[in-house]
């Protein structure tokens, strides 16, 4: 039997099925303390539900840039021995310096040079044009393009934060790079970027509702935020929604991202403390009833080898079959326990279904 994404194609349109929280820590005792939280909740969903992003720009104290990608290297080489049933059960990624920093090189060559084979994906900010990308790529490739070809894994995957009104306006151009895996947004610096033609309040989230202008409700950063996440959607990438900074009210930061995830059209989100992790997960998985009746329709299908169907007295082909899939896709990745059938083909590579 074929693998549903075989059969449907166009489901996630192939983007990458990352999890669907991405999170970051760069002192050394929160970057240990994540990765052991990666590993607990790996085992207790029975599958990795977060990334850990080990962070050199804001992570390390000015003159200690190359201390810190030292000290990532050697947590991520770590982290890439963690196996079960001969898997990875973890993931585990890097964000660098941008381009034109002093350290950017150096990071580099530290991180990719020696943890190269482990590493998931590396995260280059405040991009500023097509031209930036291509620069780090050159630089990733000279450190461990070799050694990944050796290990018989892809070229590195590259995240890209934009940032700026001048990376919004290459957004499409940025997407569309074969090595872009995931586009997110850096919803302060954008902000600090208008010279002060956009409020602060707009850096924040409003979990009142009293219609002042946060970052759901400016025009200017909505309309970024919809434009990144239609490049994304329009080139199989992954649009990765910013951090929101309230971390102690739950159900606020909840709410902001069911916003993100239902209203804007991002299918990943950031976290910068653990116990914006759950919430997160629970904000992007589909409701339970939208799982369970998508469960009926694939088994449906499966049984019927993708031939149209009726469930319910509605009439399904495949143009709702990758809807309906693509659904249980998301609440995969957002740790949702599924049926056993369900679950297991899900977690089958493309080609291993029978």
């Amino acid at each position: 039997m074929l693998h549903p994404r075989q059969v449907l194609q166009g489901a996630q349109s192939g983007a990458a099925l990352l999890p669907v929280c991405d999170h970051y820590s760069g002192t050394p005792l929160r970057m240990r303390k994540s990765l052991d939280l990666q590993a607990q909740m790996s085992e207790e969903f029975g599958r990795c539900v977060f990334d850990a992003t080990l962070d050199c720009e804001d992570g390390a104290p000015v003159g200690a840039e190359a201390e810190q990608a030292h000290r990532i290297a050697e947590l991520a080489l770590e982290q890439g021995r963690l196996t079960s049933e001969g898997r990875r059960v973890n993931r585990v990624g890097a964000r660098v310096h941008t381009v034109d920093h002093p350290a950017f090189e150096s990071d580099v060559q530290t991180i990719v040079g020696r943890a190269g084979t482990v590493l998931d994906y590396l995260m280059l900010p405040k991009v500023e044009s097509l031209a930036d990308v291509e620069r780090a790529l050159t630089a990733i490739d000279r450190a461990g393009r070799s050694a990944r070809a050796l290990a018989g894994l892809p070229a590195l995957p590259l995240h890209v934060l934009i940032e700026s009104p001048g990376a919004l306006a290459q957004v499409v151009a940025i997407a569309a790079h074969p090595r872009v895996e995931s586009l997110s947004f850096g919803l302060m610096d954008f902000v600090s970027a208008h010279g002060g033609a956009i409020p602060a309040s707009a850096m924040a989230y409003d979990a009142s509702g009293q219609g002042g202008l946060d970052q759901f409700s400016h025009p200017l950063v909505r309309r970024a935020k919809l434009e990144i996440a239609a490049a994304c959607h329009a080139h199989a990438k992954v649009p990765s929604h910013c951090v929101v900074t309230e971390f102690r009210d739950a159900a606020a930061l909840e709410r902001a991202a069911q916003q993100a995830a239902q209203a804007l059209g991002f299918t990943r989100m950031w976290s910068i403390h653990p116990d914006q992790i759950r919430p997160i997960l629970r904000a992007f998985a589909p409701p339970a009833q939208a799982i369970e009746q998508a469960q009926r329709i694939i088994e449906a299908a499966l049984a019927q080898d993708w031939a149209p169907i009726a469930v319910d007295g509605v009439l399904h082909d495949r143009a709702s079959y990758r809807y309906f899939w693509n659904l249980l896709e998301s609440a995969h990745r957002s740790g949702v326990r599924l049926a056993p059938a369900m679950q297991s083909l899900l977690s089958q590579p493309v080609g291993a279904a029978h």
